[in-house]
């Protein structure tokens, strides 16, 4: 494979549908919807069944039973799913010690070098899925290729429980009939603006010049043109920790009011630094994400100069996202929420050097999170923080 890499991309087949059948055999073989009940609820996952009347993830719980109204429907039981998603990593890692995660129920797996313990990486890729159901109990799809790219798009082609193994020689001819929309990032808007430009599949990439491809699409357009030939020297990076943490709400009805949008952003952030500074991080990139009532998702998102967990400092950050949607595109929101990513280790020497004003609201911090260590999380709520748009 190419530059002698092989890595495999493993995926569970409708992980939380399939956990519920699994636990409770009545549901075995009948069309399963994982979500709330509430009136603007939405599908967590759909089992196969499910998927043949057109159910999917992410719509409506309403639309979905609508379109299969025998559907069982159970609550989200998310300790659950935590646990089996570390026992199908644990799999993963006696096959290679590089897994890196991308979701519960999905992760990378080098198998580069494995051969001499393991044999041809085909024939681990191909021995993953009865070891994962084994002690797992569920079935998942591979997809081995010489990198994360192709074999992500390889897992997926043959759900559920298929095995897809592309070789450095075939994967031009391998990607080239695909769609241009499961090229990995590419959403509704982005692929209407490749289809403007006669981009429809990979082949199309594949016969233009890179300059052309620039000239289209931008600055995406260089790495769409190297994507469309299987290009990706990205490694499998296992994780030293967590990669991110979020808060986000979904809301019954459309919220359109303002005040109360920045009040739930406040908690949400607020309860965010707690969980940096109990886990001793910082972040230096902070992302809000919106989603409307016609389900336009949209982000924004600012990177920091330097890392932080002062709850002050990631609010006026949070304050200015918002500002930026409102001035942009604002209209009643379903979902709204916050996550900071690009996580450091925090270290007691950078206090050394930080404004005294921040200084005073760390300590500020550290005392409030003392109080709700003893007496609960309730005991201190911050209402000194000015939830008002920035001038």
């Amino acid at each position: 494979m190419e530059h002698s890499r092989a890595i495999a991309h493993v995926d569970l087949d409708a992980f939380f549908a399939s956990v519920e059948q699994m636990d409770d055999p009545s549901c075995a073989g009948l069309p399963v919807l994982v979500g709330g009940s509430g009136g603007r609820s939405v599908v967590a996952a759909a089992s196969y069944e499910a998927r043949a009347f057109g159910c999917r993830s992410a719509m409506p719980m309403r639309e979905a039973l609508r379109r299969c109204p025998q559907a069982i429907v159970r609550a989200p039981r998310l300790r659950r799913y935590s646990g089996l998603s570390r026992a199908f990593l644990e799999v993963l890692q006696t096959f290679s010690p590089a897994v890196e995660p991308l979701a519960l129920d999905e992760a990378f797996v080098d198998l580069t070098g494995t051969e001499r313990l393991l044999g041809a990486p085909a024939q681990t890729a191909a021995a993953i899925p009865e070891r994962v159901f084994v002690v797992t109990g569920l079935r998942c799809s591979v997809g081995l290729a010489p990198n994360k790219f192709v074999a992500k798009i390889a897992s997926d082609l043959r759900k559920p429980r298929g095995i897809v193994v592309v070789g450095a020689d075939e994967v031009m001819e391998f990607l080239a009939p695909l769609d241009i929309a499961r090229m990995w990032g590419v959403g509704p808007v982005a692929e209407e603006r490749f289809r403007r430009y006669g981009y429809r599949t990979f082949a199309d990439l594949q016969g233009a010049s890179e300059s052309q491809v620039r000239a289209d699409l931008g600055d995406a357009g260089d790495h769409a043109w190297q994507l469309a030939r299987g290009i990706d020297a990205r490694a499998v990076r296992s994780p030293g920790g967590r990669k991110s943490i979020g808060q986000e709400e979904t809301f019954e009805t459309d919220v359109a009011e303002l005040e109360r949008l920045r009040v739930v952003l406040l908690g949400q952030i607020e309860t965010v630094a707690i969980q940096l500074r109990q886990r001793g991080f910082a972040a230096r990139t902070i992302t809000l994400k919106v989603r409307t009532g016609d389900f336009r998702t949209m982000t924004r998102r600012t990177t920091r100069a330097t890392a932080t967990s002062v709850s002050s400092e990631l609010w006026s950050d949070v304050r200015e996202l918002f500002a930026a949607w409102v001035s942009s595109s604002h209209a009643p929101l379903r979902l709204i929420g916050v996550s900071v990513s690009a996580l450091e280790q925090q270290s007691d020497s950078e206090a050394l050097f930080v404004d005294p004003i921040v200084e005073r609201q760390r300590r500020l911090d550290g005392a409030c999170d003392r109080v709700r260590a003893r007496f609960g999380r309730g005991a201190v709520r911050r209402a000194a923080i000015d939830v008002r748009e920035p001038q």
